[in-house]
């Protein structure tokens, strides 16, 4: 006998793990489950009676009551499954899907809300049916179930199947004069062993209307379907009975013992009460029909896991390869910005600078025209470095859906200032003051005539003219030659001063932009999807419940 607690824990977490496979509520695995757990703890003693229609079931339980308490002789037949249970008095009460109740002495009720209709169909507002009748079986906590003949519609056939899971013993009509062919005996076995149904008895009826040779042959036939379904009743107890279930209810209600005895009821009453007192208060008859759910609802789980196991898998492939190509391409498009780098920053060394624009730069200093070669010829050349730079930093703001930032940019310096060396002894003025000395800037450009000091600012350069310090930078030129040579020399150290600082400017806002393509380039793996999460949550709640379920599983017998 297994422990109370094993077969708890069983239910506990069999009914987790339906509520984990999102059934709809008419799916008939989870109707299945929560009819088979309800009962599995119930103290009374459910006997169903099932077959097709006009087999007699109803009949059968009559004589079994011992008075006409269910609904005979009435076309259309029982429509709706009739729970009859103990009363002091033969009553029915109608449960309404309304929530309202009829209760009423009798069963003439029944006749309005327990039959088929005209179509053969069942009351669609008709929740339950329950008839209290005084017999001393029931008062021992007995119910019985008289269910809806089978094979007419679908709807009846799957209320006549849910209520057999509730069952500890289903009795199933057969009639003599229809033999069950070999698929209809095969299917009914199948389904009620792939149920864990095995509590079943065969109750052959109408055998008194056939010739008593045909009884013989027939009921050979009858025990040959009963012995396949291997019945697990108590020791002795057969599975197979013939009640002529009319004559013995007519026996019955004339009090006729022998006319019963001949009938079979008795026989058939006694197996019951056998199988009761065996059975009463054990869940190990009801508990096969859990495990057979229980690994239903296992193989469920397992495919569910399976299927969003793939779908995470697939998501994670789907991602990594969308992640493998972003960091393909944000590797180029860094190595592609770091090459420009170090080309800019090349392009910007001090002996580069020198080499390509000094020369050029004290040319056009010389020819007052130094704001015009910084347009046209050092900043297109800077502006390529930027353009350079900034493409491959555009790329990736667009791949990687970012704001671009201000491209690369500083003040450029200030016009060099030009110290000029002073006149040769040769110059003369056009004024004889001695207060005013001719000055010739880059000989052959222009005279500026001054004071000691002298300044001016032609083409956005500023000379200085320094003519009378005591100590001068340089002796002083003795031809016109040498003037012109210092002078070339001032305007070439002072384009070297602006390159110097030119340099220093642009190479300072190289290392800021390339701080800040390294944020962009920097790329971080996003988060993972929120459904993603959601399923990998999903996934572990699924495996966790699969391993509660198995472990539950194998402390019951099965």
């Amino acid at each position: 006998m297994q422990s109370p607690n094993a077969s708890q824990n069983l239910l506990t977490t069999l009914k987790t793990a339906v509520g984990l496979l999102d059934l709809e509520p008419n799916s008939p695995l989870k109707q299945d489950v929560i009819a088979v757990c309800d009962r599995l703890t119930s103290s009374d003693f459910r006997i169903a009676v099932f077959g097709p229609f006009n087999y007699g079931k109803s009949t059968l339980l009559n004589a079994l009551l011992g008075e006409k308490a269910l609904p005979i002789d009435l076309i259309p037949t029982t429509g709706a499954a009739i729970r009859v249970k103990y009363g002091s008095d033969l009553s029915t009460r109608i449960l309404l899907r309304s929530g309202a109740e009829i209760c009423e002495m009798g069963t003439d009720v029944l006749k309005r809300f327990a039959i088929l209709d005209d179509q053969r169909r069942m009351r669609e507002d008709v929740a339950a049916v329950e008839v209290y009748c005084p017999h001393p079986f029931l008062q021992t906590g007995v119910e019985l179930l008289d269910l809806p003949g089978t094979n007419d519609r679908e709807a009846q056939d799957a209320l006549v199947k849910d209520q057999l899971l509730t069952a500890d013993l289903v009795v199933q009509v057969l009639d003599g004069r229809k033999l069950m062919t070999l698929g209809e005996r095969e299917n009914l076995r199948d389904w009620l062993l792939d149920r864990g149904i095995t509590t079943v008895v065969f109750v052959v009826n109408f055998l008194n209307l056939l010739e008593t040779d045909d009884q013989k042959e027939v009921y050979r036939r009858m025990r040959f379907v009963a012995e396949s379904f291997r019945s697990q009743l108590p020791p002795g107890v057969s599975n197979l009975y013939r009640v002529d279930a009319l004559p013995a209810l007519r026996s019955r209600l004339k009090g006729d013992m022998a006319a019963a005895q001949t009938a079979g009821l008795p026989m058939f009453e006694s197996a019951l009460q056998s199988i009761v007192q065996a059975q009463r208060g054990q869940s190990e008859p009801r508990l096969p029909r859990v495990v057979v759910l229980a690994n239903q609802v296992q193989q469920a789980l397992q495919v569910k896991r399976e299927a969003i196991a793939h779908e995470i898998a697939t998501a994670e492939q789907t991602r990594n390869k969308k992640v493998e190509i972003r960091q393909k391409v944000q590797k180029l498009i860094k190595d592609g910005f770091l090459a420009s780098a170090t080309q800019c920053r090349d392009w910007l060394s001090l002996p580069n600078l020198l080499d390509r624009y000094q020369a050029d730069a004290a040319d056009a200093l010389q020819r007052f025209d130094f704001a015009t070669w910084e347009t046209n010829t050092l900043k297109p050349g800077w502006n390529e470095q930027k353009r350079s730079l900034a493409e491959w930093v555009y790329k990736a703001c667009d791949f990687l859906n970012c704001p671009r930032p201000t491209d690369p940019w500083f003040a450029f310096p200030d016009a060099p200032q030009v110290l000029l060396p002073q006149d040769p002894p040769t110059t003369k003025n056009f004024n004889s003051s001695s207060d005013s000395t001719p000055v010739a800037i880059a000989t052959g450009l222009g005279w500026v005539l001054g004071g000691p000091l002298g300044a001016a600012v032609l083409g956005g350069a500023s000379y200085l003219l320094n003519q009378t310090t005591d100590t001068p930078a340089s002796a002083p030129p003795t031809s016109a030659a040498a003037y012109t040579a210092q002078t070339q020399q001032a305007c070439s150290e002072a384009a070297k001063d602006y390159l110097i600082r030119f340099s220093t400017l642009a190479l300072a806002a190289l290392r800021d932009y390339e701080l800040t393509a390294e944020q962009i380039f920097n790329f971080s793996v996003p988060a993972e999807p929120l459904e993603l999460s959601h399923q990998r949550h999903q996934l572990r709640l699924l495996e966790a419940t699969l391993e509660n379920l198995t472990q539950a599983l194998t402390s019951v017998p099965h």
